[in-house]
């Protein structure tokens, strides 16, 4: 769910971003559709799978014993058995695409980072066109790693004064 946020509010700022320059209303229109496509296309399909073994255990519990019938229940039964492993692998994309979006955005907003990361994908010839994808993940990783370093300090300053 904080991945879901975070990814989010970094569409939010792609998008705001895009329309930086636009009239307000323009600014107040692109920020509400994309909201709503947000809401209905992105959390709707995330409710769907997040249902997945649900409908997967009712399918398996179809009775009867035509084709249809069995056809469900292995069907059912498969999604049990995948719905682990789409999960944990979600996971692990919504993780990268957090740290590759939030890196990008970064990089992107430091005009001197973005003009390195170009030189140097420029140069690369054939390896050019992923050089800002791992560009994004070192930077969005670093600021991650920042950011934790930054909360954790926080914490343990926060436990010691409210012990002392």
């Amino acid at each position: 769910m904080r991945t879901d946020f975070i990814l989010s509010a970094e569409i939010i700022v792609i998008s705001l971003g895009t329309v930086a320059a636009a009239p307000l209303l323009q600014k107040v229109g692109v920020l509400t559709g994309i909201g709503l496509i947000m809401t209905v296309g992105v959390y709707g399909l995330v409710a769907g799978i997040v249902k997945l073994d649900d409908a997967g255990l009712h399918l398996s519990r179809s009775t009867g014993d035509c084709t249809f019938a069995r056809g469900r229940r292995t069907l059912g039964a498969a999604i049990l058995r995948a719905a682990p492993w789409l999960m944990k692998a979600l996971s692990i994309a919504g993780t990268a695409a957090m740290f590759l979006v939030g890196g990008g955005i970064l990089s992107h907003g430091v005009p001197a980072l973005h003009h390195a990361v170009e030189f140097i994908a420029h140069g690369a010839g054939a390896l050019g066109a992923v050089v800002p994808l791992i560009a994004d993940g070192v930077v969005g990783i670093a600021a991650g790693a920042l950011a934790l370093a930054a909360l954790s300090t926080f914490k343990s300053l926060r436990r010691a004064t409210s012990a002392g």
